[in-house]
């Protein structure tokens, strides 16, 4: 296929972290990059670094009018919608029944209705053109239930379906233009996940490898030469995370095994923090 390399790129939570990661990377291919956040402050100055073509709008994606407003003017301003990456998400740990209303809508407006809203705002563009590719940011925990981060993953493992489903039913209704990819990363090291090195709730997001956001989006770039519905990274954690939500059964025996495990991880990481030590992940 063809490498997407103009038009607009439309980036979610993309102030900080992940997003800003991937927006700077669109840039670098020659997109022109919408850079939204709900701190619009934080999405303005990451358009300021990344220079021309680049500019931003505070955006809530649970708002499902804006999402559909951000993709029209990014569509007037570049005359065609590329790229749209939901990356914008939610995380609060600790087991379900202690979650009051607030914190389970929250996590499921923006993580799950979020993805749908900005699908959906993307697709009203790219179908008539038959062309462009939607990067839904998941996690492993769209492939798993993960302890502790329950309602998380359940948002992300909503995320996960509606987006291949909408897939197949791009497919079954004659789009081979349009793609959809669900990227899988393991634990990112990023202010969501190391805010959380004291808690452990938050546990099993150290169980397996951390990476950096630098190199998670090295690789979620990659889709859009290479389309594919789902990305695990790295690869072999979503093999191992498949083996344990094909058997419940064999995985909630084993989750205080893991989970004890995971939490001597994060403990040793928070320890080298204390002392001083470099802790950002290799890769």
């Amino acid at each position: 296929m063809n490498a997407i390399t103009t038009g607009a790129a439309v980036v979610t939570g993309a102030g900080r972290g992940l997003g800003r990661e991937i927006a700077r990377l669109l840039h670098a291919r020659g997109l022109t990059v919408h850079v939204t956040d709900i701190d619009g402050e934080a999405a303005e100055a990451v358009a300021a670094e990344l220079g021309d073509r680049a500019w931003s709008s505070a955006l809530d994606v649970s708002d499902a009018e804006a999402c559909r407003t951000v993709a029209r003017r990014s569509v007037e301003r570049a005359g065609a919608l590329a790229v749209w990456c939901n990356n914008a998400g939610v995380l609060h740990t600790g087991v379900s029944w202690e979650h009051d209303e607030a914190a389970r809508r929250l996590m499921l407006d923006v993580n799950a209705h979020g993805t749908m809203n900005g699908t959906i705002a993307a697709l009203e563009h790219m179908r008539p053109a038959d062309q462009g590719h939607v990067l839904n940011i998941v996690s492993l925990a769209g492939l798993v239930a993960a302890p502790g981060e329950v309602v998380y993953a359940a948002s992300k493992h909503a995320a996960i379906a509606f987006s291949i489903g909408t897939l197949a039913d791009l497919r079954r209704t004659g789009s081979r233009g349009v793609h959809i990819s669900c990227v899988c990363p393991d634990g990112i090291w990023t202010p969501m996940l190391f805010d959380e090195l004291d808690n452990p709730e938050t546990a099993a997001s150290f169980q397996g490898v951390l990476l950096s956001p630098e190199y998670v989006a090295s690789r979620a770039v990659t889709l859009l030469d290479r389309p594919r519905p789902v990305l695990t990274i790295p690869r072999h954690r979503g093999l191992v995370v498949r083996l344990f939500d094909a058997a419940p059964a064999l995985a909630v025996r084993l989750v205080p095994h893991v989970m004890a495990d995971a939490r001597r991880r994060q403990r040793r990481l928070a320890k080298r923090r204390a002392r001083g030590e470099d802790v950002r992940p290799r890769r």
